[in-house]
């Protein structure tokens, strides 16, 4: 549990600041989002950066219990997957963020779900 706890301190802000960025500054964001997939270095550096801290989750909190570090366990899954699709297909990678780009809302959803996911992780975290 000290491990769920303190990857949650460590996760829930960094989403919750992320997420408030992603709606405070959409433009901006979904402007870094084109500049993102427009270039294959930065898909591998993103690839690796989220691969290591995916694997390291996975690795120190495979938990699949009935309860909210589910959360941390399933967000180290992803992290870890989206890395190796990351490196092994970024043509893809711009393919479907371009598609995703298209779509006006895609930012606010991205957002909004993102302070959502954050604010569960750092109630957790800090309060419980």
């Amino acid at each position: 549990m000290r491990t769920s706890v303190f990857l949650a301190q460590l996760l829930g802000p960094t989403l919750l600041v992320m997420g408030i960025g992603m709606l405070v500054n959409r433009e901006a964001y979904r402007l870094m989002g084109q500049e993102f997939i427009a270039s294959r270095a930065l898909i591998y550096i993103a690839g690796l950066l989220a691969f290591v801290p995916g694997l390291a989750i996975v690795l120190t909190h495979n938990v699949w219990v009935a309860g909210w570090p589910v959360i941390v366990t399933v967000f180290g899954w992803i992290a870890l997957l989206g890395g190796i699709f990351r490196l092994l297909f970024p043509q893809e990678v711009t393919r479907l963020g371009t598609r995703m780009l298209a779509n006006p809302a895609s930012v606010t959803v991205g957002g909004a779900g993102t302070i959502v996911l954050g604010s569960i992780l750092s109630f957790f975290g800090y309060f419980a």
